[in-house]
């Protein structure tokens, strides 16, 4: 019976194995097919960024504030958190005391970490440097 099961696996396999080798046929032909008619000169706009019709003027390294990028990764950890907030409200019922009181710490975690953010000058954007806690107590 063994032999069977061994014959009908090994017959079923060689589809995958056709498919595979034609999905790899397919593309080499279109990679094939493009070099051979694609267009093979460089005008003086075929490397420029093109974008919604607008001609790019300047230089693409720009100097931006690490605040941006602050806010930015500020945002995206509180947007998580809040999907697990959310989480949590939708099976309120389901978890009990003990989950009610797994939020409560989460939350207290949160304050926490946002108090610390504010004291040490992180959500400021008029500071240009920042300070550490023990010289924002004096």
């Amino acid at each position: 019976m063994s032999e069977a099961v061994s014959v009908t696996h090994t017959g079923e396999l060689w589809h995958l194995v056709v498919y595979f080798g034609m999905v790899i046929m397919l593309v080499l032909t279109m990679l094939g097919l493009s070099w051979l008619l694609g267009q093979r000169r460089m005008d003086r706009a075929t490397g420029d960024t093109f974008e919604s019709g607008i001609v790019s003027v300047g230089d693409a390294q720009l100097c931006i504030s690490v605040e941006f990028y602050l806010i930015a990764i500020f945002f995206v950890i509180f947007d998580l958190e809040t999907v697990f907030i959310f989480a949590w409200a939708i099976a309120f019922f389901e978890l009990g005391w003990s989950g009610y009181l797994a939020i409560l710490v989460f939350i207290v975690i949160l304050v926490v970490a946002l108090i610390y953010e504010w004291r040490s000058g992180a959500l400021d954007w008029g500071i240009k440097t920042r300070i550490g806690l023990e010289e924002a107590s004096k």
